[in-house]
């Protein structure tokens, strides 16, 4: 199904059997939670035990929408989708298509990303199918997706509110509204989508430098390199350049670093974006998948 984040492996999320064939089909831990997506806010009451304040104000805020909140769960939600803990992520998407298969099924599906576990992130109908071309019976083409990154995660299980996961809802935009986030590192907190060190790599090396060490590097790697950038490529390297601004960029990211690792460079660098906080998520996703695969310079 596609979503306005990227494409999901949907199933029942009160099908046990069906939550655990989306971990077969992925490879995912299955201590790994998954997202839960409602068609409404008002549905929210069927996984929860209650709903804060503060998860009040970001869903009237940011529902439909890229946010996951973080709740403790209702007793009658199956551990199976939760990864066996006592929180569940929750999101009402955005993407009409995702929005109207959640009307016709009537209840919600989990829907972790479609692709296998820890490789890049579907944004396109046909990146889903080069990851399964065969075991997925449907895939609903709903376009390319229109964010590009997975959902910004809030912890709301506790007594102080915490960023989990990075996304297009960045933090000041949080903050304005429940306050100061707390921003715990990968081992604390409840376990949540996309906290793994290694995750959204390709299968070729990706190296992740400085704007200042690019000639260092092409001195060192003078052939067999795919190059991807926030502007204008270097001269005489061969590779992708993608937009300048953190939305547009991001909204490109996995569709641009697919295409690279199907081509026939033997290593991928990126050139690291600016570092202001709207660049947040994105470099999170570029410091997992070169610690999946390749080398990090931070």
């Amino acid at each position: 199904m596609p979503t306005e984040t990227v494409y999901g492996l949907a199933a029942d999320a009160r099908n046990a059997d069906a939550v655990r064939r989306i971990f077969a089909a992925k490879g995912r831990p299955a201590d790994h939670p998954l997202i839960v997506h409602l068609a409404a806010a008002s549905d929210i009451h069927d996984w929860v035990r209650a709903v804060p304040p503060a998860a009040q104000s970001l869903m009237d805020a940011f529902w439909p929408g890229p946010l996951t909140l973080v709740l403790n769960k209702a007793a009658s939600v199956d551990r199976v989708v939760t990864g066996g803990q006592d929180t569940v992520g929750l999101r009402v998407p955005a993407h009409p298509v995702a929005q109207a298969l959640l009307r016709a099924f009537g209840g919600a599906l989990a829907a972790p990303s479609a692709n296998r576990f820890g490789r890049i992130s579907p944004t396109q109908a046909r990146h889903v199918r080069e990851e399964f071309p065969t075991g997925v019976a449907v895939i609903l083409d709903g376009g390319a997706s229109a964010v590009g990154l997975e959902s910004t995660i809030v912890d709301l299980s506790g007594e102080r509110p915490r960023l989990l996961r990075p996304g297009s809802i960045v933090a000041a935009q949080i903050e304005a509204l429940i306050g100061r986030l707390d921003r715990p590192d990968d081992r604390e907190g409840p376990r949540a989508s996309g906290r793994l060190a290694a995750h959204y790599a390709p299968g070729k090396p990706l190296d992740l430098i400085d704007a200042a060490t690019v000639e260092v590097y092409r001195a060192a790697h003078p052939r067999g390199v795919a190059w991807l950038t926030p502007g204008p490529l270097p001269d005489g390297c061969s590779g992708i350049a993608l937009a300048g601004d953190p939305g547009a960029y991001g909204q490109q990211l996995y569709a641009a670093l697919r295409e690279l690792d199907a081509g026939e460079a033997r290593r991928i660098v990126v050139v690291r974006p600016p570092g202001d906080e709207s660049w947040a998520a994105v470099h999170d996703r570029l410091g997992r998948a070169a610690a999946g695969s390749g080398t990090y310079t931070p």
